[in-house]
């Protein structure tokens, strides 16, 4: 090339460069196209308000709903850090799901809206137009809901009071659909033994189930059937409201006849009796027997690899070992815009989590996205705090 003009040499150089640059750009595609993003929220309690939220009081949840649902029709565009998680660097672009691990609806305490108008809310605020989030293939992105105990409560009732006594539209809404029944279900059609809101899906080579609060003793029947479709090197992510320790009050009362009440604690939330004492709300109640079943079905499905939840709410990566140490499940704790543990009181901590998966060597990254970092900023950006990166593959 020596001998070559210089003025063609450069024409070389040029071409040489443009194709290394070309190489570099598909090799960075090919490599994006192998990630898949979702979103995970939870707890969004429609119908209370938070206490300081971008310099007012007593801000509606509806408010507070719609200012997360404005950064997260920003996520598309927003750069990953540059870190040594999945997708580092580059833009998070689709979105194939948003993920929302229960309390759609507040309990109807005293001076709490109805459930029926909570839902109505959170519909136009998620699944009417707010979100305008598009899938990879460019449709609508998605929501993947399961209730949390404050949807269930509404629906069966509360030994406190609650004014309607029972309102199962979080519930019904969940059910028609999630998991799309042939006819519809009516409010007055609800009965929450049977409709239960069971189902799950297959994205990037992942099975993710959704359940209904916990997985006890009767949720796990209907699991045990999903996953007898499921081939064993494909790996599980669950995804539910209350965190593997379980809560003590969510079992059904022991004591026959098995009712709610004041004096003992139990919510009747879960079908499967508490079997530790007569009593939920003891400081010494635990859930060390319904646990040990919990991780005897975990070990019967090794393929299970990770958990997602919200109910008692902060952003938390951690290790789940059972009560005797012998169980190692990749646990995820999501905020909520309204009743996080410390989002609640300093508004800058308020969070949700992006999960990106790469499909091929299905290592996933779950990244706690900070969407209110600058509350008097009407152009703040999200910035990204903790993350994970963990491994899904199926030893």
């Amino acid at each position: 090339m020596s001998l070559l003009p210089k003025s063609i040499r450069n024409l070389f150089l040029i071409a040489a460069g443009l194709c290394a640059a070309m190489q570099t750009a598909k090799a960075q595609q090919a490599k994006k196209s192998n990630v898949i993003s979702i979103v995970v929220i939870s707890d969004v309690h429609y119908g209370i308000t938070r206490a300081n939220f971008r310099g007012d009081t007593g801000v509606r949840s509806q408010i507070v709903n719609e200012a997360m649902i404005a950064q997260l029709n920003n996520l598309p565009k927003t750069i990953l850090p540059a870190d040594t998680g999945v997708g580092a660097s580059g833009p998070v672009g689709a979105i194939e799901g948003v993920a929302l691990t229960g309390d759609i609806a507040n309990k109807m305490d005293p001076g709490v809206q109805k459930a029926s108008t909570s839902w109505a809310q959170f519909v136009s605020d998620y699944t009417s137009g707010g979100l305008k989030l598009k899938t990879s293939s460019g449709q609508p992105t998605p929501m993947f809901l399961v209730p949390g105990n404050h949807d269930i409560t509404n629906a069966i009732g509360s030994s406190k009071p609650m004014k309607p006594s029972t309102d199962p539209s979080s519930m019904v809404g969940m059910y028609n659909l999630m998991v799309k029944p042939d006819m519809s279900l009516t409010s007055d059609m609800y009965d929450y033994s049977e409709y239960k809101i069971n189902y799950s899906k297959n994205i990037g080579g992942v099975h993710m189930m959704f359940i209904t609060l916990w997985p006890d003793s009767v949720e796990r029947i209907w699991m045990q059937k999903d996953l007898a479709s499921v081939d064993k090197s494909i790996p599980v992510i669950i995804f539910t409201h209350d965190p593997p320790i379980a809560d003590p009050k969510h079992f059904t009362n022991p004591v026959a006849p098995h009712e709610m009440n004041t004096e003992n604690g139990f919510e009747n939330l879960l079908a499967e009796n508490y079997k530790e004492s007569i009593v939920a709300k003891s400081e010494t109640s635990t859930t060390l027997i319904e646990q040990r079943g919990l991780v005897k079905f975990l070990k019967a499905h090794p393929n299970i690899k990770a958990y997602i939840h919200g109910h008692s709410n902060y952003n938390e990566f951690y290790t789940y070992k059972g009560p005797d140490n012998d169980i190692d499940l990749k646990v995820f704790r999501v905020d909520s815009p309204m009743k996080g543990k410390y989002s609640s009181k300093d508004e800058k901590l308020l969070s949700f989590q992006l999960l990106s998966l790469d499909t091929e060597t299905l290592q996933m990254t779950v990244r706690e996205c900070l969407w209110n970092s600058e509350p008097k900023n009407k152009n703040q950006k999200i910035v990204f705090g903790k993350s994970a990166t963990v491994s899904l593959k199926v030893n």
